[in-house]
């Protein structure tokens, strides 16, 4: 490898550190939204140069995170009750469509366990009321699903959403009722895929994704959470 070519790889691999890093720091609401920095600010926070956050910044802004501001930095981006709802309406149908191709697929015993392992640890999540560990496991279904699914362009799409929704999501996760609803319809998806029903398999998780939807934004509107 010449040096040319290491310096390359060394470029991305601190530009990716840089957007994982920033992306967690987003995502768990540690930089909650409104927050600005600037650029300098970013990178001394993170320990690393102004070059792969500059990078890392302009990956966030693609993917509706943060904005860039020319010569101020950055600010991450409020989610609004509008944005929720057009976010919801793209994952009750994507992510409907890959419970579909998972069920057309013929999936492993093992890789059907992923996914029950994850609804058991939600379950004993909420028997222990530890509901930052059932999000967890919660998440971790939706993205064994994506990859069941077989297509990755759609579970490429579908995080990018998901993580968007994420925070919110997060914020909400006390004020709503105990979600023992979503664990019941995994189980139930997961009967549908291995049963090979690509109907049944879309029409559990639609049903799904619209009720949390629905639940969701219907407390925004109750508490006047407008903007978050």
């Amino acid at each position: 490898m010449t040096a040319v070519i290491k310096e390359e790889a060394f470029a991305k691999t601190m530009t990716a550190t840089a957007y994982l890093k920033i992306r967690q720091l987003i995502l768990e609401n540690k930089w909650p939204p409104g927050f600005q920095a600037t650029e300098q600010e970013v990178a001394s926070t993170l320990g690393m140069s102004r070059t792969p956050v500059r990078e890392a910044l302009l990956r966030l802004q693609q993917e509706g995170l943060v904005s860039v501001i020319p010569r101020h930095g950055m600010r991450v981006l409020p989610v609004s009750l509008s944005d929720m709802k057009e976010i919801y309406e793209i994952l009750t149908s994507l992510e409907s469509t890959a419970a579909e191709l998972a069920a057309g697929r013929d999936l492993s015993e093992e890789q059907l366990n992923a996914l029950e392992r994850a609804t058991a640890d939600m379950d004993k999540a909420l028997a222990d009321d530890d509901l930052d560990r059932w999000a967890q496991a919660d998440a971790r279904f939706h993205e064994q699903l994506l990859e069941l699914g077989g297509n990755q362009m759609l579970k490429s799409v579908v995080l990018n959403f998901i993580d968007r929704a994420h925070r919110v999501r997060m914020l909400t996760l006390r004020m709503r009722p105990k979600p023992v609803n979503s664990t019941r319809d995994h189980a139930e998806l997961v009967d549908a895929i291995r049963a090979r029903d690509v109907v049944r398999a879309g029409k559990i998780h639609r049903a799904h994704r619209e009720r949390a939807g629905r639940e969701l934004l219907d407390l925004l509107e109750r508490f006047g959470l407008n903007h978050l």
